[in-house]
């Protein structure tokens, strides 16, 4: 199944970076959210990233600017129709992605797959709010979108094999590495990530070290490019503290409940580089 006409609905981070690699290997993207001003935001997004990559040359103007022609905006869901794809990367909430789903899965055809971009809920849950269970699956992406190599393809317990073969053969056509996980909370990046995370904020609230103590034995001993309270900064100690917390309701084993040094943080506000203060301060 060749895959022209992809659906991104979310126009996030992941939404803006899911968007940009289908455009780069020129499929049409519609890029959806209810709010036009999130749209807007989110091409000014895309933009600003081929700019960058036009700036240290690793595509050109001309190349650039058929991306974002290759991208349009869409408010209404009805313009979801038609697509061969339609990626959910909406947050990470079940009973907003069961809205959503619902209403995506009466307006697309029968033939087309619909995936979800969640980090950490049931695919299999989720596949049981549309109506054709066998064609939905897992596509886990990971931040930057464009940068980063890994896509995990997870399937649900009625997704079909024809499902899956199509989901890999589209993820490799982006130039991703993409690997076949079972259903399970957080896949397999998550389920190791989050509590290397969650330790390291542990070690911090019994003081071992500081925040960039801790880092630094981790890059400089484990060869990490980032240190895990770094990457907690990056990905949003809201999110960080969501999918601990997810994790721990799903296994009901102690070592995933969010670290306090996590759980206070995000009560302040200080959610990382997106509000300026996290571990670390931003100075803004």
């Amino acid at each position: 199944m060749t895959m022209k006409r992809i659906g991104i609905i979310g126009t996030g981070t992941m939404g803006c970076g899911i968007a940009q690699v289908a455009a780069q290997i020129r499929c049409d993207v519609i890029f959806q959210n209810r709010k036009q001003e999130s749209v807007d935001r989110g091409l000014g997004n895309i933009k600003k990233s081929l700019d960058k990559m036009v700036s240290r040359e690793k595509i050109t103007q001309h190349q650039a600017e058929g991306v974002l022609d290759r991208i349009h905006g869409a408010v209404a869901l009805e313009d979801l129709k038609g697509c061969d794809l339609v990626i959910e990367s909406a947050p990470e909430d079940v009973a907003i992605k069961e809205e959503l789903l619902r209403k995506v899965d009466a307006i697309v055809a029968d033939d087309c797959i619909i995936a979800t971009n969640t980090s950490s809920l049931s695919v299999t849950k989720l596949a049981s709010f549309v109506s054709r269970p066998g064609h939905f699956i897992g596509m886990h992406f990971f931040n930057p979108v464009p940068a980063m190599k890994l896509v995990e393809v997870v399937s649900g317990m009625r997704t079909t094999d024809s499902t899956v073969s199509a989901i890999r053969d589209f993820a490799e056509a982006l130039g991703k590495l993409a690997i076949d996980v079972k259903d399970y909370p957080g896949f397999v990046v998550n389920r190791v990530l989050f509590p290397m995370i969650n330790e390291a904020a542990f070690a911090l609230q019994e003081g071992v070290s500081d925040a960039k103590g801790i880092d630094e034995c981790m890059k400089g001993g484990c060869n990490h490019p980032m240190g895990p309270l770094a990457l907690a900064d990056l990905v949003g100690l809201d999110v960080v503290h969501a999918i601990l917390q997810s994790l721990y309701v799903e296994y009901g084993n102690p070592r995933y409940a969010p670290c306090l040094e996590i759980t206070k943080r995000v009560e302040t506000g200080w959610l990382g580089q997106k509000t300026g203060k996290g571990f670390y301060d931003y100075g803004r």
